[in-house]
């Protein structure tokens, strides 16, 4: 938001750079810088007016192209295209690293990268896996104890917020390492739905390695 009091401080030389073509000011911020101008009895001629409401017009266009581009950066590109590369799809991933830890989800999210091709982003997003567990099991009790001692104001399901982080973080790796706006088909659910199967029955038999999960916080 332009805060009008802070141009208002600026000479009209200053102000005058506001409406010049190639500047890097936001187009409320020209608008603004205008209506000052105005104000200070500054007489702009009908082209003048034209070519500033212009300048305001194409920034407009230009954030909204940006905003555009941003949405289509986050967007899940999943198609029915024969011809399409075959990855597990994305809300899978983030669903099995929600519930089941980064551990499968990035499993799975590293074998979409190597049938990408983009080895050192697999072998990055593998370590990222299996260092979120230990981090999370060390959080999740200092949470639990710092909050008691009004460190920490995020007390009823610290489990539930660290899976959250892990499924988020799982979605940055997939947004900074697959290709832009690379359409594909989902593969199979088999191999993502045994590897939940051998991961809770992981979780079950050895609650003790998964201390900071939410599942484990149900058996308590």
């Amino acid at each position: 938001m332009v805060n009008k009091s802070v141009l208002r401080k600026l000479s009209n030389q200053e102000l005058e750079g506001y409406l010049k073509e190639g500047n890097r000011f936001v187009p409320e911020a020209v608008q603004v810088a205008f209506e000052i101008l105005e104000e200070r009895e500054r007489v702009f001629s009908e082209q003048e007016k034209t070519a500033v409401q212009q300048l305001i017009q194409h920034k407009k266009e230009e954030e909204e192209a940006k905003l555009s581009e941003e949405h289509e950066l986050w967007k899940d590109h999943i198609t029915e295209d024969a011809n399409a590369i075959k990855l597990f799809p994305r809300e899978l991933i983030l669903l099995i690293g929600g519930i089941f830890g980064t551990v499968p989800g990035a499993l799975l999210l590293g074998l979409n990268f190597i049938k990408l091709k983009k080895y050192g982003a697999a072998i990055l997003t593998f370590i990222f896996g299996g260092t979120f567990l230990p981090f999370q099991n060390f959080l999740v009790p200092l949470i639990y104890k710092e909050s008691t001692q009004g460190f920490f104001t995020y007390r009823k399901s610290p489990e539930f917020f660290m899976a959250a982080v892990g499924a988020l973080l799982l979605l940055v790796f997939w947004v900074l390492f697959t290709p832009k706006k690379l359409p594909y088909r989902a593969a199979s659910y088999i191999f993502p739905g045994i590897l939940s199967l051998i991961m809770l029955a992981i979780i079950i038999n050895y609650p003790e390695w998964f201390s900071g999960y939410f599942l484990v916080s149900f058996a308590r």
